[in-house]
């Protein structure tokens, strides 16, 4: 088996990360620039071996794996700290996963890192968590079941339950921060466009009810075309904002404005930095207890008939992130993934492999 090496192991998701991947029986190298953090952490999951690193230095990342071996990282924000890891994946031919769930940075991966990482053959598989493995393996199976005349493919991504207290770490929501003033991206007549996020709303029927969505760019805007070059739409909705939708998709109107404004992204930044400093490093526990995840990919030929709908479901997003990279790393470390470059986890590991490791984590298909 290849050798794993994980950043971001003191951080929340690469805590839970780590503990999966070691449920798993994977003894993955952590590292990191903290030894003292990291020692006390390998202890406590069985004697692992560490590694002292900076993501943020691609030479010293390398320095870590060899050809075939698997990098894996949480360590966001990854527009500001994730180029370097990608880099050193490239440059030695590792097989790289992370978490990110921002926009920008996932089509950064796919447009300017893919070629490179396809000379050099190493893989990338960027977004390999909730955000955004479950809509891709929704849409996929969707249209595998709608079969051909395929046009348009619309998923969306919901939460339901949960409890009082904060639902995000306060890594996630720094990211979220971080892409506030950023240009998102659609796959529209055939091919990918820039445009704000929250461009479009719509609702879906989930968990016995309608609830909104507005569009956001993902994964699925590369993945899905790959799978059925036919597509002419493939649209991506966040439902995690409830009533609160139709105001973001207002504001999506304010967003390109904000991103001619010099200093406006500062300025931004700025403000909600002192909103993340006062959350709480990880999200409530009674907030994530009776949570539920759920994504739906729905189907459409050229008039607008629906050809096919998947529903999934799953447990809390932390919970889906940390399964979903170890089940990766560990299958990646044993078997090594189909291809090189930037690649979405159906490319990766093919449509039932997936679709197995996805049930291994709580990510079940429902009526």
């Amino acid at each position: 088996m290849s050798r794993i090496v994980l950043f971001g192991a003191t951080g929340y998701t690469g805590g839970r990360t780590a503990e999966a991947m070691t449920a798993r029986g994977l003894r993955p190298v952590l590292a990191g620039r903290d030894p003292a953090r990291l020692a006390a952490l390998a202890a406590r999951l069985g004697g692992l071996e560490t590694a002292r690193a900076d993501v943020t230095d691609a030479p010293s990342v390398a320095a870590l794996v060899g050809s075939g071996d698997v990098l894996v990282t949480t360590v966001g924000p990854f527009t500001v700290l994730g180029r370097a890891a990608v880099r050193a994946a490239i440059d030695v031919g590792a097989i790289y996963l992370d978490s990110t769930g921002e926009p920008p940075f996932i089509r950064r991966v796919f447009e300017e890192y893919g070629p490179a990482a396809q000379r050099s053959g190493a893989a990338l598989l960027t977004a390999f968590g909730n955000d955004y493995v479950p809509g891709v393996l929704a849409g996929a199976l969707a249209l595998r079941a709608a079969g051909e005349g395929s046009a348009r493919v619309d998923v969306g991504y919901f939460l339901t339950g949960g409890g009082r207290g904060q639902p995000f770490s306060r890594g996630t929501l720094t990211s979220l921060v971080g892409v506030a003033t950023e240009q998102s991206y659609a796959w529209r007549d055939g091919t990918l466009s820039t445009e704000p996020a929250g461009a479009r709303l719509r609702t879906f029927d989930v968990a016995g009810r309608p609830r909104p969505g507005v569009t956001i760019g993902a994964s699925e805007q590369f993945a899905l075309p790959r799978i059925a070059p036919g597509l002419r739409t493939v649209d991506v909705y966040l439902g995690w904002f409830g009533s609160a939708s139709q105001a973001v998709h207002a504001g999506s109107r304010v967003t390109p404005l904000l991103g001619r404004i010099p200093g406006a992204g500062r300025a931004v930044g700025a403000v909600a930095g002192l909103v993340t400093r006062r959350a709480s490093v990880a999200p409530s526990a009674s907030a994530l207890a009776g949570s539920r995840s759920h994504f739906v990919a729905e189907v459409f030929d050229a008039g607008g008939t629906l050809l096919a709908r998947t529903r999934l479901t799953a447990p809390d997003g932390y919970a889906i992130t940390a399964d979903l990279l170890a089940w990766g790393a560990g299958r990646a470390a044993e078997h090594g993934v189909r291809g090189s470059g930037a690649l979405d986890a159906v490319a990766a590991f093919g449509l039932d492999e997936l679709t197995a490791g996805a049930a291994e984590a709580g990510i079940v298909e429902v009526s």
